[in-house]
């Protein structure tokens, strides 16, 4: 058994041990890697560290190439990124791109390759949501999409949304996150319980609370309602989560609500980017 360096996290050097000899390595380089092609990325990953097979074996093309979405040649025509099949995988984990017509954007989760899809707020139903009084279309760096609402002033606070699962993966757990901004000057959202639910068309949505803008006091008048607080996110966004689902075949239709039913007051200073649905983390 031999130990090789590398990099761990805040880039302090690890020692990993990696075998000298296997049994493996008498096995053809090509059923070897085809083997990996059956697992997922990261044991593909970690099969580098049994041999000294796998470890060359686990960087083919062929294994790579089994983790890429079949449409994935499509996909990497604005990323600037070599052949290797890895390095397009890696690519698109990292680097979301914009598909029909710019409206959702796609990556893939890294661990798994398991597809991830945010839907734009343009695809949303927003009541008022185009009335220049109440909501308005901007521009910002910071967004995926080429323009987001802005609420000015509603007080009938209602999203509904739509989707087909085939865009996403089958057999898989997903959950889905509304993702969005508040401004300095939000207002009527404070401790505001927002009712969202998430279900397949035709059968009945589960139902719970998040909230837009919530204060640090401990005591919270919310009932017995549930209520899924909200998570500050590495791009400077915050998302709270709506629901989760099971996508068996990828065929169905999946409809959403984020709806405030509690308050007859006027609300302002939010900017949705869209709904985002990822693969659950087992």
């Amino acid at each position: 058994m031999g130990q090789k360096l590398g990099f761990g996290s805040g880039g302090k050097i690890r020692q990993e041990r990696v075998s000298v000899s296997s049994p493996f390595d008498d096995l053809p380089e090509d059923c070897v890697a085809y083997i990996i092609s059956l697992t997922t990325p990261r044991d593909a990953c970690v099969a580098a560290s049994v041999s000294k097979t796998f470890k060359s074996t686990s960087e083919f093309n062929t294994v790579w190439e089994k983790f890429l979405p079949p449409e994935y040649s499509s996909l990497i025509l604005g990323l600037q990124v070599s052949t290797s099949k890895k390095e397009l995988y890696l690519a698109l984990c990292n680097n979301p791109v914009l598909i029909e017509d710019a409206q959702k954007s796609f990556w893939l989760e890294k661990a798994s390759g398991k597809r991830c899809i945010m839907l734009s707020a343009r695809q949303l139903a927003i009541t008022w949501g185009n009335s220049p009084q109440y909501w308005q279309w901007i521009s910002i760096p910071e967004a995926r999409f080429q323009e987001v609402p802005e609420l000015l002033d509603v007080c009938a606070f209602e999203i509904r949304g739509w989707m087909n699962t085939r865009i996403l993966s089958p057999r898989t757990h997903y959950s889905a996150y509304v993702v969005y901004k508040t401004r300095s000057g939000c207002h009527g959202f404070r401790d505001l319980p927002i009712q969202v639910g998430i279900g397949f068309v035709g059968q009945k949505a589960t139902k719970r609370f998040i909230c837009f803008d919530e204060s640090a006091d401990r005591i919270k008048r919310w009932g017995r309602r549930e209520l899924r607080k909200s998570k500050e996110r590495q791009d400077g966004w915050i998302e709270a989560e709506i629901g989760d689902f099971f996508n068996e075949l990828g065929c169905e239709e999946i409809e959403l609500s984020i709806i405030d039913i509690t308050s007859p007051y006027w609300k302002r200073g939010l900017i949705i980017q869209g709904i985002e649905f990822r693969p659950v983390k087992d």
